[in-house]
């Protein structure tokens, strides 16, 4: 009688499952001790990596940024496959654009590079001061969170929203003799400060994926950590990473178009029937085609927004339902929508007198609309983004980023309706700035025009539901440690647990990872966590 050997599933060929199989398959002899197969819903590999092309130029729809070279996974990886460094330009090469933005108002009024820096020096302390690193000038950060009046001391349940609106109440402090000072138009400072710090509000709206940062929790900032280092975007696309870690796995081994419907387990009642297997095989996967897979051990990388899916009473994702361990940090977590746009100029710019091949690495500062700076043609779902810019310097295709309900709106629009929309609101924004060639500011009020756009759809992809998870008030890291513990805890089957099937569901992904959440790195090590105790298993068991 031939003993079939154990089956090892992997759910999802983004970067932790592909790392997960590379790691599982490269192993010395790992086919003598078990099957591998790993099943992609969609059509491509690469999860949430996704470089493309568009208007000519290469583009990462997805993840973007190395976050950190020293001691990063992902670096040592681009290093080794040759992938930092390109004859073709490619988003954010040179790294240079930053240090050339403007900051505009929507009426065109180009604010003063030192009234910007005054904020974003004081803003970006106040998030060092969140994350635990250094300390903030004149312990001004201490004083503020003892304004809360915070009960036995404890920041609980605090908000970065709740904080940053504090400081800037507290900077303003600072600042009484100046408050009133008219910077343009009858404006004051004051409120212009109000305006470039909303601002800077929205740009870390984009980098953490919380639509509210009145939802982001202020202690689950000090959880995230980073790589020191300079951050990369890198040259010949993301992808290629991507690509490098299938590249080792045997054809047939990844199975796309595969939509896992239900996970069938055996859960923590160890004196329950098992019924769901093949006889042996603990795991019983079923598939939108109708059909089935039996595993033993079945390694789920799908990302936080399919679990929060997946565990409403109706789903039936899981049968039976995770435990409520799990369930509870699937719940608290936060896991949000970060969107880019893509847009190509159009020539028809250079006839009115627009220097296309100029554009800025704009930061829009949009006014409140009881003020009659207000401009009602800027559609609501743009006025809460903030950065607009050409992917590389001289590029004719721009780039821009919406997070939260802005950027589910944005999924829903159609190409004619954004065009519209985001020309309206750059001709508000340059029309009277030094990159029109055109004096006729009537003309030119309409003249910024783009011909074509791309946009992500990671909120409303049912594969993905979002972008990247948060800590949101009310979770910690301890909910990204649950994320990651590995099903049924044999620990609590006592003297039936040589019986019971173990390690029946493991996860892995960026929302898995208590120090890395929401980037490429934190996943592929996760991947490589699963793998190795998969690994460490079948070494400690008689195969």
């Amino acid at each position: 009688m031939v003993t079939q050997k154990p089956k090892i599933v992997i759910i999802g060929a983004g970067i932790s499952g592909l790392t997960a199989a590379n790691k599982l398959y490269t192993t010395k002899n790992s086919n003598e001790l078990f099957e591998l197969c790993v099943v992609e819903g969609g059509n491509r590999i690469g999860g949430r990596i996704f470089t493309s092309e568009f208007n000519g130029d290469q583009i990462e729809m997805g993840a973007t940024w190395i976050h950190g070279i020293e001691g990063n996974p992902i670096y040592k990886i681009a290093q080794e496959i040759n992938s930092l460094e390109s004859n073709k330009p490619w988003e954010c090469k040179e790294g240079k654009l930053m240090d050339k933005k403007v900051t505009i108002t929507e009426n065109g009024y180009e604010v003063n590079s030192s009234l910007v820096k005054s904020i974003s020096v004081f803003f970006n302390k106040m998030l060092a001061f969140s994350s635990g690193e250094g300390n903030f000038q004149d312990e001004a950060c201490k004083e503020i969170l003892e304004s809360f009046n915070l009960e036995n001391g404890s920041i609980k349940n605090l908000s970065i929203g709740s904080f940053l609106r504090k400081g800037l109440e507290f900077y303003w402090n600072l600042k009484k003799d100046q408050e009133n000072v008219e910077v343009f138009d009858k404006w004051s400072r004051k409120s212009l400060e109000e305006e470039i710090f909303a601002m800077f509000e929205n740009i870390h709206r984009h980098y953490s994926s919380a639509g509210d940062l009145g939802t982001l929790d202020f202690n689950g900032e000090s959880q995230y950590y980073n790589f020191p280092g300079d951050e990369l975007t890198i040259a010949k696309g993301y992808s290629t990473m991507i690509e490098s870690l299938a590249s080792v796995l045997p054809p047939g081994l990844i199975q796309l178009g595969r939509k896992v419907t239900k996970i069938e387990w055996r859960n923590d009642d160890c004196a329950s029937k098992f019924e769901n297997g093949d006889g042996t095989k603990p795991v019983k996967l079923h598939f939108s085609d109708g059909s089935v897979m039996h595993a033993d051990h079945v390694i789920v990388t799908v990302s936080l927004g399919v679990l929060k899916q997946g565990i409403h009473d109706d789903s039936g994702f899981f049968s039976p339902q995770l435990p409520s361990f799990k369930t509870e940090a699937i719940s608290r977590l936060g896991f949000g929508v970060v969107d880019k746009l893509f847009l190509q100029l159009s020539s028809s710019n250079e006839e009115c007198g627009y220097d296309g091949m100029n554009f800025p690495y704009l930061q829009m500062v949009f006014h409140q609309s009881d003020t009659k700076l207000f401009r009602s043609k800027i559609p609501l779902w743009i006025r809460r983004t903030a950065l607009i810019h050409p992917i590389y310097p001289k590029s004719s295709t721009i780039v821009s980023w919406f997070a939260g309900k802005e950027a589910l709106e944005m999924e829903t629009l159609g190409d004619e309706e954004i065009i519209d929309g985001v020309s309206t609101t750059m001709s508000q924004f340059l029309a009277n700035s030094k990159y029109f060639k055109n004096s006729d500011s009537a003309t030119a009020e309409s003249c910024v025009k783009f011909s074509k756009v791309l946009k992500c759809k990671w909120g409303t992809d049912p594969l993905f539901l979002g972008s990247y998870t948060h800590i949101a008030v009310g979770s910690s890291g301890d909910d990204l440690d649950s994320m990651a513990e590995p099903l049924p805890k044999v620990e609590n089957c006592g003297e039936n647990s040589k019986n019971f099937p173990p390690l029946q569901i493991l996860f892995a992904g960026e929302a898995t990872h208590r120090c890395y959440y929401s980037t490429t790195h934190g996943a592929y090590l996760t991947g490589i966590r699963e793998a190795n105790r998969l690994l460490k298993h079948f070494q400690c068991v008689d195969v």
